[in-house]
């Protein structure tokens, strides 16, 4: 049998390095999705490879004035370990836990989630309800992207082709509450079926109970649509409102009537749309405390 096709790897040492290389090119950190398209497995492979990971300027959690700061290197295993994250956004923990099995979450980078672009992307929605914002590095200089531009089509970002992902930006707001769902076949391992993340801040201190009206409220999803996105007319429903069950019975008719999910081997429409409604319905009693 013919061996399969192994693209030319370039391993620069440095960012400077690395941009002149780009061009043309596919970067390659972890690996946990180029690595089935190497084999032909998933889509054409790539003409010529840009190994990245021993990069470690692109590395590390840390605090940068108002905001949190995640390196693009940062592995999902690092990312649940972070002191610095889990005092100011343990949701993102919370998400890569459920992000494959070790080996995936030793290897697999948030840079890579954000660049692969499917709409299944556990971390997107995070990074959608949280106003985060993707920071790019070319020999051009820097620039910073929200990720509500940063997915325009399926598996398409605004990446230029000779850009890297350097991190993610977000914003440090003590007094915002998110929240995170996956489902998926199973509780481990599994392609999300619908993945959500919610975030609110309140009128009230704490951010529980229904005696608080919720405001600047951030609802997102993958998995239901060609690429990540943000649910409007969801949110306008939970805009100003309490946490309730009459909220909660409001808002998860608006999204099963708001979203327009496909048929695909995962799942069917009917489900994703059933399912979105029933977890934001669970988010939001969880939050009233009812």
């Amino acid at each position: 049998m013919p061996r399969p096709y192994e693209p030319p790897v370039d391993s620069p040492r440095s960012l400077a390095e690395a941009y002149p290389l780009l061009a043309g090119a596919r970067p390659i950190a972890g690996g946990t999705d180029l690595m089935v398209q190497i084999t032909g497995e998933l889509g054409e492979p790539p003409e010529r490879v840009v190994d990245i990971w021993g990069l470690d300027e692109l590395r590390g959690i840390r605090i940068e004035g108002e905001f949190l700061v995640v390196g693009a290197l940062t592995t999902y295993t690092e990312i649940q370990r972070s002191d610095a994250l889990h005092q100011r956004l343990p949701v993102l923990a919370e998400v890569a836990a459920t992000i494959g099995a070790a080996q995936i979450q030793n290897r697999g980078t948030i840079g890579g989630n954000v660049v692969n672009a499917s709409p299944a992307g556990d971390t997107l929605p995070v990074l959608l309800a949280t106003d985060a914002v993707i920071v790019l590095g070319s020999a051009r200089g820097e620039r910073a992207v929200s990720a509500h531009e940063f997915f325009p089509e399926y598996r398409r970002t605004a990446r230029a082709d000779d850009e890297l992902v350097l991190g993610v930006r977000f914003p440090i707001d003590p007094e915002r509450q998110v929240r995170f769902r996956k489902v998926g076949t199973r509780r481990a391992q599994a392609i999300s079926k619908v993945v959500m993340a919610l975030s609110w801040m309140t009128d009230g201190a704490g951010g529980a109970g229904t005696d608080a009206r919720w405001h600047g409220v951030r609802l997102a999803l993958g998995s239901v649509a060609p690429t990540p996105l943000r649910a409007p007319a969801t949110e306008a429903v939970l805009e100003g409102a309490l946490p309730t069950q009459e909220t909660a019975d409001r808002a998860a008719a608006a999204l099963e009537a708001e979203i327009q999910p496909i048929d695909d081997v995962r799942s069917t429409a009917a489900y994703r749309r059933a399912v979105a409604g029933r977890v934001l319905h669970r988010l939001i009693r969880d939050a009233g405390g009812w």
